[in-house]
């Protein structure tokens, strides 16, 4: 695997070293001493698939907190997304900022999303699955987020119509 640290510290653009012959490729897309190696939080308590019907669905931008903060590897297994984190880390010198990066079932990309940052996406295809890795099991009193168009963030979305749940719409400006 090839970790590309993106400005954001600690959250890493993840692309897979295929190896190739005639049948096609075989990569390793998770290994526990590679995380490590790269400070990353090796722990797999869950995986999660979501599927969206419809392009121009969003979802996001979600969180867990402590005592339960998790991260996230993120990839798309079918279809594309614009996915996006902003670091929520009262102490980063990147503090609510946003990276977004196209993960596609074409590029095989993968996002690593560090504990305390929001995560959202918006579908670019119909009928796209996304498969995330997590570092802890979901505990819904602890399960937060932040409006996808809040302006302390100012993240720039696609510009197509967004299909998003009501949870994600009543999300509160962020205060922190």
């Amino acid at each position: 695997m090839i970790f590309t640290e993106t400005k954001l510290k600690g959250a890493f653009i993840i692309a897979l070293e295929p190896r190739e012959d005639e049948r096609g490729f075989f990569a390793r897309s998770w290994c526990e001493d590679e995380f490590k190696q790269n400070g990353l939080n090796p722990r797999l308590a869950q995986c999660n698939i979501s599927f969206n019907k419809k392009r121009g669905t969003l979802r996001g931008m979600h969180y867990q907190a402590a005592p339960f903060a998790e991260a996230k590897l993120v990839r798309c297994t079918m279809g594309a997304i614009y996915d996006v984190i902003v670091d929520l880390r009262n102490d980063s010198p990147t503090f609510k900022q946003w990276v977004s990066v196209e993960l596609t079932a074409e590029n095989r990309l993968a996002l690593y999303v560090p504990e305390d940052f929001a995560h959202g996406f918006q579908t670019l295809m119909d009928n796209t699955e996304v498969f995330y890795q997590m570092t802890e099991f979901y505990h819904p009193e602890c399960a937060w987020g932040v409006r996808w168009d809040d302006p302390v963030f100012g993240i720039v979305w696609p510009p197509e119509s967004h299909i998003s749940s009501l949870l994600d719409r009543e999300y509160s400006d962020y205060q922190r």
